[in-house]
């Protein structure tokens, strides 16, 4: 082409010697010739483009219901925002709500409460505190009654046929229970029950219960929050035991008859102080929803290393509910058996009870309790003497866990067995108390 070009050239310079245009003309037609290639090809290859563009707008369009797309292929930020918007629909949709603490923990519940309070002696004993009480014991100042937190495992017919129960607890009312006991101060300061639990396979179901337990008698328990009043009275304080420790069976017959065995060591005492065993028998009926009865008796040797002088115990618990907000409750308690070196008879005590609980609402209640209490001999409260009682009680929840109850008590002796101001012997003793009681159960976790 170029040998070409240069004959043409020469020939058109020597006809009209205008030799110097002939270089221009040869290298404009070589550019346009490059020009017509270079666009010829990419015509081709924005053709090859656009069909590839297609196809994968193809593909796309296909792959947005799935919300994936093939690997190797890039998708546009648009596209890739959209497919996670799809994808993540469903997993928002099908997600489930975070598990709950009573999930996690299967049968077994955590629950436990914190209870305090602040009580006020109209007697100002200098020692600031109230006489013949079992957990409220500090006045004029700010108290922790206790503090418990209970792991608790029920045994069932159809799931497990065993069970456990563990009591954890701090506080006056855990110096009071266990403070009489020789293990008390040592081991198990702090535990207020713990037990095994197997259901045998009799009838409906035994259930036995082996370690340490509360007591079956009286109409009050350790609980403030499942007590009638906020303090305890004088028979739970002093006319029966707090606890025990060994073994106990319980067969329910029906819905209205169950009845309840007992083989401990003795009274608050996980180390026997003797070689003699206390035994125990439980009866308890409900002839309708209104009315329930029941009846207790215990008996063995409860004197340091003496296994012959019996202690007995009757305690009866009658409680009548003519309506789903009065309720009436009584009980009754005789023991006797120890002996005294200055009484030639065997000791005995005795004492009796009433409450009368009513229900504005859901919220607030009103409780009375009128009792009396005759240490004979001086066997229990160390002087011989009888006590009358009044106790006031308003509840008020102020919240689903949080319980308030605001006391007024007067406990009253024949003998001048109460303290006031420095040390002068009165016979009678008025407190207010205001008590908070704040609860959790991981059973009612959502």
């Amino acid at each position: 082409m170029q040998g070409a070009c240069r004959v043409i050239v020469a020939t058109f310079g020597l006809g009209l010697g205008f030799g110097f245009g002939s270089v221009p003309l040869c290298h404009a037609q070589g550019q346009a010739e490059t020009v017509q290639e270079a666009s010829a090809t990419m015509s081709q290859r924005v053709q090859e483009l656009e069909k590839e563009v297609g196809e994968l707008r193809s593909e796309l369009a296909a792959l947005k219901p799935s919300g994936s797309a093939p690997a190797g292929i890039p998708a546009p930020a648009m596209a890739v925002q959209q497919s996670n918007a799809v994808s993540a629909t469903p997993a928002t949709a099908n997600s489930s709500p975070g598990a709950s603490l009573a999930s996690l923990m299967g049968p077994t519940s955590l629950s436990g409460f914190v209870d305090m309070y602040y009580n006020y002696n109209a007697n100002q004993p200098a020692s600031r505190t109230n006489a013949f009480r079992s957990f409220d014991a500090a006045s004029n100042q700010f108290a922790l009654n206790l503090v418990e937190l209970v792991v608790d495992k029920t045994p069932e017919v159809t799931n497990s046929r065993t069970g456990y129960h563990i009591a954890l607890g701090f506080g006056q009312a855990m110096n009071a229970v266990n403070g009489s006991d020789p293990g008390g101060l040592a081991f198990d300061q702090y535990l207020k029950e713990a037990y095994f639990s197997y259901l045998a396979p009799v009838g409906k179901g035994l259930q036995i219960d082996a370690g340490k337990f509360v007591t079956p008698h009286g109409a009050e328990v350790i609980e403030t929050k499942d007590d009638l009043n906020y303090s305890r009275g004088l028979l739970f304080s002093y006319a029966i035991p707090y606890f025990h420790y060994g073994l106990r069976a319980k067969y329910s017959f029906n819905d209205k008859y169950s009845i309840s065995g007992f083989l401990v060591n003795g009274w608050n005492n996980v180390i026997d102080n003797n070689t003699g065993k206390t035994y125990g028998i439980g009866f308890a009926w409900n002839p309708t929803r209104k009315i329930s009865f029941t009846q207790n008796y215990m008996a063995g040797p409860e004197q340091v290393n003496n296994n012959s002088n019996w202690r007995q115990l009757w305690d009866t618990v009658v409680t009548y509910a003519p309506t789903s907000r009065l309720s009436f409750t009584v009980n009754t308690d005789y023991g006797r058996g120890d002996r005294m070196p200055a009484v030639a008879h065997p000791v005995f005590w005795t004492g009796a009870a009433g409450y009368v609980k009513y229900a504005f609402n859901e919220k607030s209640a009103f409780v009375t309790r009128y009792e009396y209490y005759d240490d004979h001999d001086g066997f229990t409260t160390g002087t011989p003497q009888h006590f009358n009682g009044l106790t006031a009680t308003f509840q008020r929840t102020i919240a689903s866990h949080i319980m308030s109850r605001l006391e007024f008590r007067r406990d009253m002796s024949n003998q001048p067995s109460f303290v006031k101001g420095v040390g002068l012997p009165v016979t009678a003793q008025n407190t207010v108390t205001a008590g908070l009681v704040f609860m959790f159960d991981s059973r009612e976790a959502k």
